[in-house]
């Protein structure tokens, strides 16, 4: 098993394609530091699965790494955000059977260095959590997204 062996197309119990061998994870960055609440999304470069929407810097797990240590990576990677810069308060799942995406929701102050740190980004922006559905969401967000909203809600509380 590779450092970096989690790359591949799995198709899920519900018969649909998903990026990562072992599943996927994400990272919601909830800046705090502003009324109200901002959350990070990524413009998908045209390139990439699901290219030219908003969705959550993320990407496929290793074989080696848990949900946090995943989406922390990926957020390094793709907005350059450092796990120093974060604090987590859960982890949302939206499981397929054998395919799961977790979407790590976390409290940062500030704009945590947050810019389009390589080619998979054409953008990051600072969203209103009632404004996140108005934009053109990658469509595993745009599914998710209900659920999701109430459990970021619940941790601002």
């Amino acid at each position: 098993m590779g450092l970096r062996d989690g790359d591949g197309w799995v198709a899920c119990d519900c018969g649909h394609p998903h990026w990562g061998l072992y599943g996927a994870a994400g990272l919601l960055l909830v800046r705090r530091d502003t009324v109200p609440p901002l959350v990070l999304l990524q413009l998908r470069a045209a390139w990439t699965h699901g290219g030219g929407t908003w969705a959550l810097p993320g990407g496929a797990l290793d074989s080696h790494e848990d949900p946090i240590s995943a989406a922390a990576r990926e957020a390094f990677e793709e907005a350059g955000i450092t796990a120093e810069k974060f604090e987590v308060k859960g982890i949302f799942s939206d499981d397929h059977g054998n395919w799961r995406y977790d979407t790590v929701i976390a409290h940062t102050y500030g704009d945590a260095g947050a810019h389009d740190a390589n080619m998979e980004s054409d953008a990051v922006r600072w969203v209103r959590l009632p404004d996140v559905i108005g934009y053109p969401l990658h469509p595993g967000l745009a599914a998710s997204w209900g659920a999701l909203h109430g459990h970021v809600r619940d941790t601002l509380a």
